[in-house]
């Protein structure tokens, strides 16, 4: 029983898959995070509304995606 292999190997997986899957989700938001404070940061610089926020959002969402795609095509998971 305590020495079949790959009795466990299910569980093994699916905590691997959460863990990556985690780290995803926590840079994703960092990512999308910074690009909106750099535009908030704009915004108050240069008194422009929220136009800058909006430019933030735009640029962070793509900008996360192509990098996470970029890292875990390195680390061979896509």
């Amino acid at each position: 029983m305590a020495g079949e292999p790959g009795r466990h190997e299910g569980l093994r997986q699916a905590v691997k898959a959460f863990a990556v899957l985690s780290g995803v989700g926590i840079y994703f938001v960092v990512f999308v995070g910074i690009c909106l404070f750099i535009g908030y940061e704009v915004d108050v610089h240069f008194d422009l509304g929220h136009t800058g926020r909006l430019v933030g959002a735009v640029t962070g969402f793509p900008g996360a995606i192509y990098t996470l795609y970029r890292q875990l095509r390195h680390g061979q998971i896509v």
